[in-house]
């Protein structure tokens, strides 16, 4: 049997694009692998910026912070010393006035004693000082007065501290 003329060709025609689909498919594999090579080194490459930026932030955020607990240690210190110290006066002073070492005294308003002529109503032992006419306190009253005033100065400190805290916080910012 012989075979047609026409099937030769045909089989020719039929292996032409096979061969030709299986040369185009895989050219066409190998350009889109090239692609999506490149498309995935470029998305690491972001992805490795993106991340030395991060770690770059974190690392100034933390040379802040340092910084910042720095400058608040030394500040409370300050203030813790201040703070002593002023604790440390008051007692002395306390102990003073126990004492009897010191006394404290106030100013008389004299203008209330202006129908008398200046003259004051009772005799004062005599003394250098001419100036103001003084009356002693009471040893207890003097110790509640310097205790209120220990207070107001220890508030006084919080204070500046508190305040000191704000300024170095609101200046990092």
């Amino acid at each position: 049997m012989k075979a047609p003329g026409w099937l030769l060709p045909a089989l020719a025609l039929v292996l032409g694009f096979a061969l030709g689909g299986w040369l185009a498919w895989s050219w066409q594999a190998n350009a889109y692998s090239k692609a999506l090579a490149e498309q995935a080194e470029a998305y690491s490459t972001d992805r490795e910026q993106a991340a030395t930026a991060v770690i770059d932030w974190q690392g100034e955020q933390q040379d802040a912070r340092r910084a910042l607990e720095d400058r608040q240690k030394a500040s409370d210190e300050t203030h813790y010393k201040e703070l002593r110290d002023v604790q440390s006066n008051q007692v002395r002073l306390r102990d003073k006035l126990a004492t009897t070492e010191l006394r404290l005294s106030l100013l008389l308003n004299t203008a209330a004693s202006a129908g008398r002529c200046g003259v004051p109503a009772t005799a004062g032992a005599g003394g250098m000082d001419h100036g103001a006419a003084r009356a002693e306190l009471d040893p207890a009253a003097a110790q509640r007065i310097v205790a209120i005033a220990g207070d107001g100065d220890e508030g006084l400190i919080a204070l500046a501290a508190c305040q000191d805290y704000v300024k170095g916080v609101v200046s990092t910012k």
